[in-house]
């Protein structure tokens, strides 16, 4: 599970590292960023081979969804089983995205308290987890685009502190929607 994560660069930073369009939306710098608050995401344009970053809500609600409380839930999705689940899987096969980050966090439980670590790439350097999306309609017919973080198994150094942590994907990995599989995928 991913819970907390930072990305703490500024925006023209991540614009320019993932080679993407001018963000429109207001972004400052975080250290502790939360479920349920907007995060920045970036997509593959469906036709060109463009990336745009937006931002989106921490929690997936798939477009089928009655209401919201289903976010709570769909923080995380599990690449082992994501292509099963049904909250996940037309998102796994459509949308998927990059969730830009540099560093995130997971707690070592004792019997007596949490300790937290907090895990980076190369001196906190920018890099993406493995992200899923979709877009869904509230009461109001407003559409609200939310995410979620894939997870799987720890590495050899996050093992130590917790069972599972978030996809990240290799920047050899950024551009797989502009391989020949980009029809089959849709969004990335």
């Amino acid at each position: 599970m991913c819970g907390r994560y930072r990305l703490s660069q500024r925006k023209q930073l991540v614009e320019e590292y993932f080679d993407s369009t001018p963000w429109e939306d207001d972004w400052t710098p975080r250290y502790n960023i939360a479920p349920t608050q907007l995060v920045p995401v970036i997509r593959q344009h469906p036709k060109e081979p463009v990336r745009q970053l937006s931002l989106m809500r921490w929690g997936l609600i798939p477009n089928w969804a009655r209401n919201a409380l289903i976010a709570s839930s769909t923080i995380n999705a599990k690449s082992e089983t994501a292509a099963t689940k049904h909250a996940f899987r037309d998102s796994l096969r459509l949308r998927r995205c990059l969730i830009p980050a540099d560093g995130f966090y997971k707690w070592r439980r004792d019997v007596k308290s949490k300790q937290p670590f907090c895990f980076e790439v190369s001196d906190g350097e920018l890099f993406a987890f493995a992200g899923l999306w979709d877009g869904w309609k509230d009461s109001n017919g407003t559409w609200v685009k939310t995410c979620s973080i894939l997870t799987t198994t720890p590495n050899a150094i996050t093992s130590a502190v917790h069972d599972r942590m978030p996809v990240i994907l290799d920047p050899d990995s950024y551009d797989l929607a502009r391989s020949q599989n980009a029809e089959r995928l849709g969004d990335f």
